[in-house]
């Protein structure tokens, strides 16, 4: 099946178009292939440049570089969660090993952002953990603790601070942690496009349809080409499972977004002219909110089991008025037709909310599976899968090793029942606050 993005979303809108796309229109042969172009591809890249600047190395992508799921995100580069999984790790010393890749993947993309100057909204704003419902205070104090345990600052919000911090009184209560960073996630994808090294081929718009290794060579078809490589790593994230890649360990789920126009200077002043912000839910399936730096807010309030190929635009439209609910929950003095983009994306998880990081053969590694929290994990993941790739070893690997490894999921049609029923139950439960 032919993926098919929509071309709606806020954040890609916001840059210049880009100019000379390649496309794969002859066989090819290089050292290094590398499937997917977003953070984790895109950085894989980069590395794979540094340590081997005298190999061929392609990247090819099924649409543009950086417009999947890297450029549709929400903005947030998160130093901690709470609600990672539907099987949350509840041991101190587990939440402990995701923090440490959290910190890691932001050093990993401050450090990008330094050395290439990179302009992409950052901003150390921190992150609320916020809901409307006072009963979910105990939530809160109890992940303040853990918080607390780790080493993390934070503090406690009523109606009347968020109040002043939103513009918005739905909520009765937060948790802000102060090392959250706010981006504009277009841009930071299209810096690491724009720095890619001499010796790596971009190719786009050219989808994989199927792979076989022989006599340890990857041979890869392409809808009327081909591509063999010595080695190959995937880093397609949410559609790892399409491709045959550790099948039984990560599943794709449908996001949908909406970001409104620029708010007047009236509108901004009703509001009471808040600094940028962003809201997380308390509630696995409540909204992602964000006021951006250019006065417009995101909302982000479904999770599905769909298709991840293509949303009709049809389908997206339903979306879209449900988010516009979200909106006037929030702000209900705003117009009702301030929504400017709609845009679906997929994101990966897996069932215990780890990463995948492996070889898989002697010559095919894979990153992905990032949970949601894929600007700092899958920049950090393609940076050491290509050192891992290379035969080498760092102290970031050892980390990101000594995490909890993916666990089994159930064979069709278990898992989409299980996911779906699960999905039902938490958007019951988090009803109000879409």
């Amino acid at each position: 099946m032919n993926l098919v993005n929509d071309k709606n979303c806020g954040w890609i809108t916001d840059l210049s178009q880009r100019v000379n796309i390649k496309t794969l229109n002859e066989d090819k042969f290089c050292d290094w292939l590398i499937i997917g172009a977003g953070y984790t591809g895109l950085s894989a890249a980069r590395k794979l440049s540094q340590i081997n600047p005298n190999k061929k190395i392609i990247i090819v992508d099924a649409q543009l570089a950086g417009e999947g799921a890297s450029g549709r995100n929400s903005g947030y580069l998160v130093d901690s969660t709470l609600n990672d999984g539907f099987t949350s790790n509840k041991k101190l010393i587990n939440y402990k090993k995701k923090t440490d890749i959290y910190k890691l993947g932001i050093e990993t993309v401050k450090k990008f952002i330094k050395e290439y100057q990179v302009e992409c909204d950052w901003n150390e704003a921190g992150k609320y953990f916020a809901s409307s419902k006072k009963k979910d205070q105990n939530i809160l104090i109890n992940f303040g603790k853990t918080l607390s345990k780790l080493g993390f600052e934070y503090d406690l919000f009523n109606r009347e601070k968020l109040y002043k911090k939103l513009g918005t009184g739905f909520y009765n209560l937060a948790l802000y942690t102060k090392g959250g960073i706010l981006l504009h996630p277009g841009k930071l994808a299209r810096a690491m496009i724009d720095t890619l090294p001499d010796n790596v081929e971009l190719l786009e718009k050219s989808q994989l349809l199927k792979w076989n290794k022989y006599k340890d060579i990857i041979n890869c078809k392409f809808k009327n080409n081909n591509i063999s490589a010595k080695k190959i790593i995937f880093c397609t994230n949410g559609f790892l499972k399409s491709l045959g890649i550790k099948t039984h360990y990560s599943f794709p789920l449908t996001l949908t977004a909406s970001m409104t126009r620029k708010l007047t200077i009236n509108e901004f002043k009703s509001i009471g002219e808040p600094k940028e912000w962003g809201v997380l839910p308390v509630r696995p399936m409540g909204a992602t909110i964000r006021m951006t730096k250019d006065k417009r807010i995101l909302i982000r309030n479904t999770a599905e089991v769909h298709c991840p190929f293509k949303m009709k635009e049809s389908e997206l439209k339903k979306r879209t008025l449900n988010q516009m609910i979200g909106i006037k929950k929030r702000f209900p003095d705003l117009p009702s037709n301030i929504i400017e983009s709609s845009w679906s994306g997929v994101v990966s998880r897996t069932r215990n909310s780890s990463q995948l990081f492996e070889k898989i053969d002697n010559n095919i590694f894979v990153a992905g599976c990032y949970n949601g929290s894929g600007i700092g994990v899958g920049t950090l993941f393609g940076e050491q899968i290509a050192i891992k790739a290379s035969n080498e070893y760092t102290k970031e690997i050892e980390k990101i090793e000594a995490r909890n490894k993916p666990t089994w999921l159930p064979p069709q049609p278990f898992l989409n029942l299980g996911v779906k029923t699960r999905l039902i139950y938490e958007r019951f439960r988090a009803k109000s606050e879409i």
